[in-house]
């Protein structure tokens, strides 16, 4: 169903659901409500201009390298607010982009051809919908509001991210993932919904809901931001999320389950005891291990494992934590099996601790810091999805990188995530997540605070994933052996560059593989004049 923004009247996603349960198409269950409820928040819409003691906060994301200089930027509290600003930036010519949480890893947002940036940060309600079945969730809304808020109030979660801070307007719409993938796939396996304002070939904003329903004529809308990445087909307003396989209206049994609890063992491999040999085993053996145990059924889809390795002068270590629930009968075999495949083999004697939590007590306690000194640090960073274990040339190369001792930056390394189990499940059409095969995400990272050293970190970290990928141009093979391209929520523009990418292989193909082509009749579709549009974004049919 799509409205435009011409109407004195805005469609609430709260009037939609009941026919959806009783069989009818979505279009046919809106209805209008008054414009003083779409601003009921009394957030909005402001205008920040440069004189505005809000605007150097307002242009500035998480990622300390870029600093935007818009004209304005539109705080918006309300879908109708999003597209009245859509309205006049268009009417304007003015570039526009969209930040919820600013956790864009590239300057999407803080570009100097922006010249309009709208804030979605105060959309931020959490709530239960009942003609919808599902749980409202609205793009402003942080990581860490979701996981409360749907713990909180109905013991269930989204097996998303690990950084709290991160919004989960871009986060969902990328195919966001995290400690809870392996159990439970990623966070669009759980969305039933979007309501999104696109602007159509007039120029005029149209407010639009699109439903995973197979008979929902906006359906391949929905399907774009299952994986399709922010800012390519309009601007989401709402998520509406639901399981699948969820019956009933019972909004606790829904969404997965959080788990009970969390029991963490840590072990610190110190780079002192660590020659290459023992450290290549220890990543051969950990890469190995989740190639062996991240079939769907298996019951080490209940274990969780990730491998810091940060270079020798940022850690004193390699660090691998290994997660489960202690609740669960069998938790001890599970991280006895993982120790003795993995930790034994390494031959070095690791420091070992240990946490018990409550659940959602472990997810702040293991989430990245959004405060104190890492506030407007400098980052540059580079993903990989990963099929079997590096070869050994790309084991060698990666201890010579983590160990050379001419690189000082407070942050610096590679970090491998667990993934496959329940993330393999859907078939890679099901969304636009194609990468359902793969056991891991790399992500090769380094931040600093200096912008007088960005050319030193920034080349170490280009080289670094350039070698570990020389054997294919510089970049990660797509449908290799080993290797299956990257996550566009690790967005990275030098893979568009031929200077880094000498692949041969497009960008497109290294994010989205074959679902690219019908990304791109989506993005003709809903975004038929490119209002929507960054480095990497999703490009008109031809």
């Amino acid at each position: 169903m799509t409205t435009g923004t011409s109407r004195r009247g805005f469609l609430a996603g709260a009037a939609t659901g009941g026919a959806l349960a009783t069989g009818l198409l979505p279009e046919l269950a809106h209805a209008q409500a008054p414009r003083s409820a779409a601003a009921s928040t009394g957030i909005g819409p402001s205008d920040v201009l440069p004189s505005d003691r809000r605007y150097r906060d307002l242009v500035r994301g998480w990622n300390g390298r870029f600093v935007g200089d818009p004209d304005y930027v539109t705080v918006a509290g309300s879908t109708e607010q999003v597209a009245e600003a859509l309205a006049r930036a268009v009417a304007q010519g003015k570039r526009l982009a969209v930040r919820s949480g600013g956790h864009c890893l590239e300057n999407f947002v803080s570009n100097p051809d922006v010249r309009v940036v709208l804030d979605v940060s105060q959309l931020r309600s959490i709530r239960w919908d009942q003609r919808h079945r599902a749980v409202v969730v609205e793009p402003g809304c942080s990581l860490r509001d979701v996981y409360k808020t749907l713990h909180t109030a109905w013991g269930v979660t989204v097996p998303g991210g690990a950084c709290p801070s991160v919004g989960a307007g871009g986060h969902i719409a990328g195919g966001g993932y995290g400690p809870l993938s392996r159990r439970y796939g990623v966070v669009p396996d759980h969305l039933y919904a979007v309501e999104v304002v696109t602007v159509d070939r007039s120029g005029t904003p149209r407010t639009v809901l699109a439903t995973r329903e197979p008979r929902d004529p906006n359906r391949e809308l929905w399907w774009a931001h299952t994986g399709g990445g922010g800012g390519n087909f309009g601007v989401v307003t709402k998520y509406y999320l639901r399981s699948a396989d969820a019956r009933g209206n019972d909004p606790t049994t829904l969404l997965p389950r959080a788990p009970e609890q969390s029991r963490t063992v840590r072990y610190v491999f110190p780079w002192a005891a660590l020659n290459e040999q023992g450290f290549s085993r220890l990543l051969r053996g950990y890469i190995s291990w989740h190639a062996e145990h991240s079939a769907p059924g298996s019951p080490y889809t209940r274990l969780f494992a990730d491998l810091w390795g940060l270079h020798v002068n940022t850690a004193p270590g390699v660090t691998l934590n290994v997660t489960v629930d202690p609740s669960e009968s069998d938790h001890e075999s599970l991280l006895a099996g993982f120790r003795s495949d993995v930790v034994d083999q390494v031959g070095v004697t690791p420091v070992v601790s240990e946490t018990v939590l409550p659940w959602l007590q472990s997810v702040w306690a293991a989430g990245y810091a959004d405060t104190g000194a890492v506030v407007g640090r400098r980052n540059k960073s580079k993903g990989t999805y990963l099929r079997a274990s590096y070869t050994d040339a790309q084991l060698s190369t990666t201890y010579r990188y983590l160990t050379a001792t001419d690189l000082r930056a407070p942050m610096a390394g590679v970090l491998l995530g667990g993934f496959g189990g329940r993330a393999n499940v859907p078939g890679p059409d099901d969304t636009a997540v194609p990468q359902r095969d793969s056991v891991l995400k790399v992500l090769h990272t380094v931040h600093w605070d200096n912008p007088s050293q960005d050319e030193r970190h920034l080349s170490w970290v280009r080289n670094f994933y350039r070698d570990v990928h020389a054997a294919t141009g510089g970049v990660p093979e797509v449908d290799g052996e080993v290797e299956d391209g990257s996550y566009i929520n690790y967005a990275d523009v030098d893979v568009a560059d031929p200077a880094w990418n000498e692949s041969g292989v497009a960008w497109q193909r290294f994010y989205y593989k074959d679902s690219y082509e019908r990304l791109r009749q989506v993005k003709g579709r809903w975004d038929p004049r490119n209002v929507f549009r960054h480095a990497l974004s999703v490009e008109l049919p031809s």
